[in-house]
C-alpha cells in the first residue's frame, strides 16, 4: 500500500509539473499575441530637450517625443529607434542595421590557435605581438613613451607561409572581436557597394571594440 502511494504521489507530481509547463507556453504564447509591434525609424535632428525629428522606414518625418527612462544624449542623428504604432513615441534603442556579409564575418570562428604551433616565424611572430598585441592589452606603454600605437600591419608573402595561421593566433589569444574578411567577396559589380561594404564594416568594428580586422587576400581589391 506504502509503495502505490508513492507511486500515485510520483505521477501526480509528474503531472503536475507538466501542467505548468503547458500554462507558462500558453501565458507566453497569449502575451505574445497581444503585444502591439512598433515601427522602426531612424533619429534625424533634435529640435529640443524632448522633441525629435525621425524617419520612420516607410518614408515619412515625424516630430516626436520619447519616453522619459531613455538617456535623450544617446539618441544622435542616425540611431535606429522603435517608434510607438500610435503615439509615434520613441520606446527604445535599436542596433545599427548589420548587412548580413558583415555578420557572418563577425561569426568566423579562429579557432583555437597558439604561436607555439607556428613554426620558423619568431621574429614575425614577435613583430606582429608588438603592433597587434601590445596596444589592447598595454595601451599604457605607449602613453608613457608618448608615441601613438599602430593602426595595423601588412603580411606579405608566397602562399602556405603561414599569414592566416599568424592572424588566427592572434585571434585566439586575445579576447576580443574578430572580423575575417575575404576581399575578393567584398568586391562588387555594382558602383558604390564595395565601398559601403567596408564602411559597415568598420562601423562595425568601432561598435564592437576591441575588434581585429584580418583582410585575407587583400591584393584582390
Amino acid at each position: 500500500k506504502k509503495h502505490f502511494e508513492f507511486l500515485f504521489a510520483f505521477l501526480v507530481r509528474e503531472d503536475l509539473r507538466s501542467l505548468t509547463k503547458e500554462y507558462d507556453k500558453s501565458e507566453n504564447d497569449l502575451k505574445a499575441l497581444q503585444s502591439v509591434g512598433q515601427i522602426v525609424g531612424e533619429v534625424l535632428k533634435q529640435l529640443t530637450e524632448d522633441k525629435f525629428i525621425v524617419k520612420a522606414t516607410n518614408g515619412p518625418r515625424y516630430v516626436v517625443g520619447c519616453r522619459r527612462q531613455l538617456d535623450k544624449t544617446k539618441l544622435r542623428p542616425g540611431t535606429r529607434v522603435a517608434l510607438d504604432m500610435t503615439t509615434l513615441t520613441v520606446m527604445r534603442y535599436l542596433p545599427r542595421e548589420v548587412d548580413p556579409l558583415v555578420y557572418n564575418m563577425s561569426h568566423e570562428d579562429p579557432g583555437d590557435v597558439s604561436f607555439s604551433e607556428v613554426g620558423g616565424l619568431s621574429e614575425q611572430i614577435r613583430e606582429l605581438r608588438e603592433v597587434v598585441e601590445l596596444p589592447l592589452t598595454n595601451p599604457e606603454l605607449f602613453q608613457r613613451v608618448g608615441i601613438t600605437p599602430p593602426k595595423g600591419c601588412l603580411l606579405f608573402g608566397p602562399p602556405g607561409t603561414g599569414k592566416t595561421l599568424l592572424a588566427r593566433a592572434v585571434a585566439s589569444q586575445l579576447d576580443c572581436n574578430f572580423l575575417k574578411v575575404v576581399s575578393s567577396a567584398i568586391v562588387d559589380k555594382y558602383i558604390g557597394e564595395s565601398a559601403r561594404m567596408i564602411r559597415e564594416m568598420f562601423a562595425y568594428a568601432r561598435d564592437h571594440q576591441p575588434c581585429i580586422i584580418f583582410m585575407d587576400e587583400i591584393d584582390a581589391i
